[in-house]
This record gives C-alpha cells, structure tokens and sequence, in this order.
C-alpha cells in the first residue's frame, strides 16, 4: 500500500482559490433579498428553506477558507506545526438540508450545496490524512514498548 501524497503549498493554493469562488458564487446565489413576495405559506417557507441553507453552506465555506488559511499561514512560516494541529482543526460537517426543505429550492441552487458539500469532504479528508500522521496508534505504542524492553531488558 501506497503512502498518501503530503499536503503542498500548490495543493493548498490551489484548493483556495476554488473555495474563494465556490464561497462567491454562494453569496451571489444566495444574495435573495428581492426575489420572494411574502405572500403566502409557501413562499414564506421557501424563504426559510433558502436561509436556512444558505447559513449552512456559507458557513461550510468560511470554515474550508478558515483551513484552508491556517495551511498558507503554515507553509508561509507564519505558524508552527504544534499551533496548526491545536488550532487549525475542522469543525464536523453542517447538517444536510431537509428533504421537503431541498425541494423548495432550485435547481441550481440544490448543485451549488451538493458542490459545496463535495469541497468541504475534501478538505476533511485532506485534514483527516494530514492529522493521521501524529496519531499513535496501540499497536505502534506496543511495539515500541517491546522494542525498549529488548533493549534494556
């Protein structure tokens, strides 16, 4: 089995610039204020659906750009290893949308959350593969206690 590739600072530019459009055109879809007349019970819940979602997924981006960040400030000398771990972690996942709530919303607006939703996995599986290289694990911890028995023992 194959090492995982390390995290590089083009990755990781790379991944930012996506994000910053990804976070963009989040705003723009979401910048509603003149679209719905409060008229009536759908209309008043398609207005709910929509904030409600759009607070999930803005929030979802702002904490990939967060990440995303602490990883530049990392590889620019800005921050130590030891502060990224302690404070360069991210948060779980915004909860998905209720179905009857997705079907309010529009097409389009239901592929930018789904593709925001893919980004943010992205980055946890970056995060997650980035903090499995400090987790020792028992059996590693075994092994080196036996190591050390034979040595001194």
């Amino acid at each position: 089995m194959s090492e995982p590739a390390t995290i590089s600072p083009s990755i990781i530019e790379t991944l930012y610039e996506d994000a910053l459009l990804l976070a963009d055109e989040a705003r723009a879809a979401f910048d509603f204020s003149d679209r719905f007349e409060v008229t009536d019970i759908d209309a008043s819940n398609a207005r709910v659906a929509m904030s409600c979602e759009a607070l999930r997924t803005t929030t979802r981006m702002m904490h990939a750009v967060a990440w995303l960040l602490n990883q530049k400030a990392y590889f620019a000398g800005e921050i130590t290893e030891f502060q990224l771990r302690h404070h360069g972690r991210l948060p779980p996942p915004q909860p998905e949308a209720d179905p009857e709530q997705r079907a309010m919303m529009a097409p389009y607006i239901v592929d930018l959350v789904d593709r925001s939703a893919a980004f943010y996995a992205r980055i946890q599986r970056l995060d997650r593969a980035w903090r499995d290289r400090f987790e020792l694990r028992p059996a590693a911890v075994h092994r080196l206690r036996e190591r050390l028995g034979y040595a001194f023992g």
